[in-house]
């Protein structure tokens, strides 16, 4: 490692001014930033913990949303949504490890935008809200491509509204060793309509597959997707899969998310 200051701010207005400082960067759960900083990969003069930020925890309902705070760690928010809303819960239950789930926050996932990150297809499926220590942005416009977003210098995630759906579920087909999926799948039925998400696939992040949510929306069955093919253009193809294979699994993820909220 090399030498940095660190800094323990408790609340988003010592953050932020924190953050001001050149090259300082947030620290939330630390999953992907601790092992880009072993890697050299990012050399911060400064790290800003946000752990100790305490109005950016907790979870609660409010009307038909929750408010999720951005400091809020997996295992509390899928604990928190069991009843309130069960596809989310049980997303956040197949986020990595115990160790993962009580360390990870849903801020740092959002704000990283990890291409194989869960998060990212929660929030766009429930058409959800990203609200930061400056505005509130729609997750339609949040979630820019691969580890970018709309996120500008020195604003954080404060916290995350998500809309409960009348019914939802996610599904991945996951890589072994890191439990990141090779592709992800949430579907949520709303009163205006279902929105599908799709993680874990695509060179550009998170999307959504709109072509099945029309189908899905006349028809709220794995029927009405029978035989829909995803389109392979600028899906990620590796060691782990092709293009076209991981297309076939969004077809086939997409009919077993909906079964299973149906």
């Amino acid at each position: 490692m090399y030498a940095f200051e660190f800094e323990r701010p408790t609340t988003i207005a010592e953050a932020v001014a924190a953050l001001g400082d050149e090259d300082a960067q947030p620290l939330s759960g630390g999953q992907t930033l601790i092992p880009t900083l072993r890697a050299r990969l990012a050399m911060p003069s400064t790290l800003v913990s946000l752990a100790g930020v305490e109005e950016m925890k907790g979870i609660r309902q409010e009307g038909n949303s929750l408010w999720i705070g951005g400091a809020s760690v997996h295992a509390d928010v899928c604990e928190a949504t069991r009843s309130s809303y069960p596809g989310l819960s049980g997303l956040v239950g197949k986020i990595g490890d115990p160790a993962v789930r009580n360390r990870g926050t849903i801020g740092g996932s959002i704000a990283n935008n990890d291409p194989a990150a869960c998060y990212p297809a929660a929030a766009l499926a429930s058409g959800g809200t990203i609200v930061t220590n400056a505005r509130e942005v729609a997750a339609d416009d949040f979630f820019l491509g691969m580890f970018t977003t709309a996120l500008e210098e020195g604003e954080i995630v404060t916290a995350v509204k998500l809309p409960i759906p009348e019914a939802s579920n996610y599904q991945k087909f996951e890589q072994p060793a890191s439990r990141f999926p090779l592709v992800g799948v949430f579907v949520a039925k709303h009163a205006d309509g279902v929105r599908v998400a799709i993680t874990g696939a695509s060179n550009n992040g998170v999307f959504r597959w709109t072509e099945a949510e029309t189908a899905l929306s006349s028809n709220f069955s794995a029927d009405a997707i029978e035989g829909m093919k995803a389109s392979a253009d600028d899906l990620i193809a590796d060691l782990h899969g092709s293009a076209a294979y991981r297309a076939h699994l969004i077809g086939v993820l997409t009919q077993r998310a909906v079964e299973a909220a149906s």
